[in-house]
């Protein structure tokens, strides 16, 4: 896991457990996915949830990136961040589709949990292991293999394998002169070229679509509308455009 996202699902409903928000974290090329229910995202209970759940587990990352939120950008998460030589980026401000994979990833979750949750709604974070053994054993639409077969060379194990006896999990021998180790890394190797492949492709047929539809070239001088979709309290919302300016175009950068 050399980069990944984190964001802040909620506030959710509140749990018998006293949890309301979800720490989630999406490996960008494995799409691995991690969802940590919290009952409060203040930037020392991210910071001990991200050290003791995911860096215990997984490693410390090279790069992560967040959005401008105050805990993300606290004094004690960038010290963390420096003491663990994490290379820290952040989303534009009103562009989440900047941070794109696990803003989609709050989408699954919200519709995987809104299935299952009872009336009053107050077990929702009971469900979440369900949801990430769920979501970790499906294959991904852009790399076309589950998160876990390209994290461990292998499928995991799922309760319907071992009640039906899934031909996946079938013994299967070696070839004479070979070994687990070479095996193994032949296959990641395999798994690995297969889709940064397939995420190139991905990247430049979306690059060709957003292509399609913007042309527009803004030059120094020029006076341009900001897009913000913020609301002032004590105004009706409904009421309040979401168009700031127009601004004058200083520099390009």
């Amino acid at each position: 896991m050399e980069r990944v996202q984190m964001d802040i699902l909620g506030p959710l409903p509140l749990t018998a457990s006293g949890n309301k928000y979800l720490l989630v974290i999406v490996d960008c090329f494995t799409k691995w996915v991690e969802a940590f229910p919290v009952k409060n995202i203040r930037a020392k209970t991210v910071a001990e949830i991200f050290i003791s759940q995911f860096v215990s587990r997984h490693g410390v990352p090279m790069e992560i990136q967040t959005n401008q939120g105050k805990n993300f950008e606290s004094q004690l998460f960038s010290k963390l961040m420096r003491l663990l030589g994490i290379r820290k980026t952040r989303t534009t401000a009103l562009h989440p589709q900047s941070d794109g994979q696990v803003e989609r990833q709050h989408q699954t979750i919200t519709n995987y949990l809104a299935k299952y949750v009872s009336e009053n709604q107050k077990d929702c974070d009971r469900w979440v292991p369900m949801f990430l053994l769920a979501y970790r054993s499906s294959k991904h639409e852009t790399t076309r293999v589950t998160p876990a077969e390209l994290y461990f060379a292998r499928e995991l194990r799922l309760p319907i394998d071992l009640l039906q006896g899934s031909p996946r999990f079938n013994e299967e021998r070696l070839p004479p002169g070979r070994n687990f180790v070479e095996d193994l890394k032949e296959k990641l190797e395999e798994i690995h070229s297969g889709v940064r492949e397939r995420m190139v492709l991905r990247s430049l047929q979306m690059k060709t679509r957003y292509d399609q539809k913007v042309r527009v070239l803004f030059e120094e001088g020029e006076r341009v509308w900001l897009y913000n979709p913020c609301r002032s309290k004590g105004k009706a919302q409904k009421l309040q455009s979401n168009w700031e300016g127009p601004y004058l175009i200083v520099k390009k950068l």
